[in-house]
């Protein structure tokens, strides 16, 4: 316990790799390690920078004075000035050449940067546990009819697994939308105050050939192909907006299935896991409440919401730069990405367990199997020399008045009385004998099949996870 706030993300939700990849070590490692790639490009492109310079920043990346850079940014009010200080006093052989004609968003922007995509690869490996999870489920039960619903209504039969598939299909859209903003993240480079790079020019002599080599180099040091082409003195904002959108994206994916599953667990047809000594209720010791779904649907709605920081602040980017965007991107990148992970980590734990109460599947589909079939006899009774309109107005009376009966609790027969009309030509018997669910599930085992064939490439050793989280 603390007497400050502490962000529930922490404390309950995210995983220990999202919290150190979004914490001040990382950013302020990565800062200097990006310093320390700086010194090194223009060391080898002929600036006076001597090797040992950039040995004694390589050898103090690690260790962070991180109390003297607090205690200089509250002289300087510059964040990025303070860490130069502290970085210039664990290797004070080095210190004048740190930062040596650059702006804080060469650090900043390119460490975001290099956070931001180490985090969505990271998003995409949990991303593909869950998606393995569900592969498995729906193989599980390809051909087990349950009811199908259009609008929450009863509606034709599908299958448990058909139904998996759909939750799939969305999160392997998720998938696509992913990979195509890691692969087409840029880097800033070093581009200078307002990305004209003139203080290089200054530096190398006009040399344009040497700037666009150092760039390259601190790029490659950094795995990116390529910087943006032009930018300010930031990065394009628009970049953010890609990647939470992404996010987003999960986030509505994972409602979806979320909200299915407690619409299912209200029927008793389908549960989240629940554990042996878990307690439902605080008051009614009876209940499981769907509480993972819940708290799924209940960090997605942030997320989405959140997604809307980074259109808002990409829209208002005055000409080269400006710094309204620094406090809420601080807050919401980050946020965003332990929102995104703690989302995925419910839903790995949820598709790892879901229990499916068969006995309840299979008698909500035998209640309603007798309307879903009146189609079916209507035509088999045509075949026996019945008349086509006749028999559909007998159907209609008689469903209406079992629905009726059904909505009212009063006992009912459906082919009861279906069969009390000779028009049809058949016992209540033979009407029983068509009520084959799997008649009516379509090709559901075939599409699942072909769906899961087509998936499995890119499920190859992935395994799905039980995460660890706290209810």
């Amino acid at each position: 316990m603390t007497d400050q706030y502490e962000s529930p993300l922490s404390t309950r939700y995210a995983s220990p790799f999202m919290l150190a990849l979004f914490s001040s070590r990382k950013r302020i490692e990565t800062w200097r390690k990006l310093w320390v790639s700086l010194a090194k490009a223009e060391a080898e492109l002929g600036l006076p920078i001597t090797p040992e310079q950039v040995k004694a920043l390589e050898d103090h990346v690690s260790d962070i004075d991180f109390a003297c850079a607090a205690q200089r940014e509250k002289e300087v009010r510059h964040d990025v000035m303070a860490h130069v200080y502290a970085y210039g006093k664990a290797a004070p052989e080095s210190a004048g050449i740190i930062h040596l004609g650059a702006t804080s968003c060469y650090v900043t922007d390119n460490a975001d940067l290099v956070i931001y995509r180490e985090g969505l690869q990271y998003l995409r490996g949990e991303l593909l546990k869950v998606v393995a999870n569900l592969s498995q489920f729906a193989k599980t039960y390809k051909a087990m009819p349950t009811l199908g619903y259009t609008h929450y209504q009863p509606a034709q039969l599908v299958t448990v697994g058909k139904r998996a598939t759909l939750w799939m299909q969305d999160f392997l859209s998720d998938l696509e939308e992913l990979d195509f903003v890691i692969d087409n993240m840029k880097f800033l480079g070093c581009r200078g105050t307002t990305g004209t790079e003139a203080s290089f020019l200054e530096l190398f002599e006009g040399n344009t050939e040497k700037i666009d080599e150092m760039n390259r180099r601190i790029a490659g040091d950094f795995g990116f192909r390529e910087c943006f082409p032009v930018c300010g003195q930031t990065y394009p904002r628009k970049t953010d907006s890609r990647i939470l959108n992404a996010l987003s994206s999960i986030a509505q994916s994972a409602y979806r299935m979320a909200n299915d599953i407690r619409l299912l667990q209200h029927d008793r047809q389908v549960e989240e896991p629940f554990e042996e000594n878990q307690i439902g209720s605080s008051a009614m010791a009876y209940k499981r409440n769907p509480m993972r779904c819940e708290r799924i649907c209940s960090l997605s709605r942030y997320l989405m919401a959140d997604a809307m920081n980074a259109p808002m602040t990409a829209s208002v980017q005055w000409l080269e730069r400006t710094l309204d965007d620094s406090a809420n991107r601080r807050i919401s990148l980050p946020e965003g990405f332990l929102c995104a992970d703690a989302v995925l980590r419910l839903a790995q734990n949820v598709t790892s367990g879901l229990h499916v109460n068969e006995k309840i599947v299979e008698k909500t589909v035998r209640d309603y199997l007798p309307f879903i079939a009146t189609e079916n006899l209507m035509m088999e009774g045509v075949k026996r020399g019945g008349d086509r309109q006749q028999l559909h107005e007998i159907i209609r009376v008689c469903s209406m008045d079992a629905t009726a009966k059904m909505k009212n609790g009063e006992s009912w027969d459906l082919l009861a009385s279906l069969s009390e009309h000779p028009e049809f030509h058949m016992t209540r018997e033979e009407m029983e004998a068509t009520l084959s669910p799997e008649k009516f599930i379509g090709r559901c085992p075939e599409q699942v099949e072909a769906y899961l064939k087509e998936a499995a490439p890119l499920l190859a050793g992935i395994s799905g996870a039980d995460a660890e989280i706290t209810l």
